[in-house]
């Protein structure tokens, strides 16, 4: 879908819009506040501004769409600093770009998979908001599976949080607003800000009171699927589909567009239905995270939240996979 010379794609941005996330708090971050511009006609083009000074280039040299959707536009911009990746969004304030720069640069910082740095983050001033970041060239390769599965192993035994379960702020899947208070317990999480809060808006959107009651039952009865296992809260993408993932130009993987927070690292593999990963993916990760007791009978666990995000987005044609995930739970677990 995207052609080899194309840097990074906002593949989740073209989910549709349910309402815009609640703001999160204002960060202290560095790159989250635009200066107070000298000179008054850079001060309508804050992303060239940005880059003509603190992004060390003299002169811009093009500046090309590389794909984009429903939310954001994308655009590479080429100077003779190099190349910068830039997503603007006309009617969103920079939250949603604060919650993925944070993100990014959380990920950027563990030093074990590659993905873009993000360099700015500001509001536009005509309304909404953008975020700079690192460019980076993508590969024609998909011959990665082991080095991603490494990889991304290596970023969750990286990163863990003091804090327990959540993030710094709230953030989006997809269009979905994703809630991250923190929380010490992470069952108590999953079902409150994960299933419980996809749960409610199913009810909310669609008058479903019988996923939402048949989905509640499961929440209040999911703990014996976690015996025995080590729970730590691990850094997570949050969202990795095929979309999100991809290689540079070394064939190393490269992973983008995340939802990240802290969570049971196996919560990571929830969109694996529609991730490709394999056998050689999964050897190798488990190399590095060893496979926790009850792997297998939590997969589908972790998969709901998404296939109920989904459902929420797209309507009614992602409720029966939901459902039947929800029944065969409640058939396991006799309540």
């Amino acid at each position: 879908m995207v052609a080899a010379d194309v840097g990074l794609f906002s593949f989740s941005s073209c989910i549709p819009s349910l309402s815009p996330p609640p703001p999160p708090p204002r960060l202290r971050f560095s790159f989250t506040r635009t200066k107070r511009l000298a000179v008054a006609s850079m001060s309508d083009d804050p992303v060239r501004e940005w880059i003509l000074s603190e992004g060390k280039a003299t002169q811009i040299t093009g500046i090309r769409p590389i794909g984009g959707g429903c939310i954001n536009r994308a655009s590479r911009y080429d100077t003779d600093a190099g190349s910068f990746f830039v997503k603007t969004n006309r009617s969103i304030g920079p939250s949603m770009f604060e919650g993925e720069a944070l993100g990014l640069n959380a990920m950027y910082e563990t030093r074990s998979i590659r993905v873009p740095k993000p360099f700015k983050v500001g509001p536009l001033p005509t309304g909404g908001s953008y975020i700079i970041m690192e460019f980076i060239e993508f590969g024609a390769s998909w011959g990665y599976q082991s080095a991603l599965g490494r990889k991304l192993a290596e970023m969750h035994k990286a990163a863990k949080s003091e804090k327990g379960f959540g993030f710094h702020v709230d953030n989006t899947i997809g269009s979905t607003p994703q809630i991250n208070t923190w929380t010490s317990d992470w069952i108590e999480f999953y079902g409150v800000h994960r299933l419980g809060y996809q749960l409610k808006l199913a009810r909310q959107q669609y008058g479903d009171s019988l996923i939402y009651e048949k989905g509640q039952r499961l929440v209040k009865n999911m703990a014996p699927l976690f015996d025995g296992a080590v729970i730590e809260p691990c850094l997570l993408h949050g969202d990795l589909w095929s979309g999100n993932i991809s290689s540079d130009k070394n064939g190393d993987p490269v992973i983008l567009d995340p939802a990240c927070y802290y969570g049971h690292n196996e919560a990571e593999f929830g969109m694996s239905w529609c991730a490709g990963f394999g056998g050689s993916f999964y050897n190798a990760y488990f190399e590095v995270m060893p496979k926790q007791p009850g792997f297998e009978q939590r997969r589908d666990l972790y998969m709901l939240y998404h296939y109920l995000n989904h459902y929420n987005l797209f309507g009614s044609g992602y409720r029966s996979s939901s459902m039947s995930i929800i029944d065969d739970y409640l058939r396991m677990l006799k309540v």
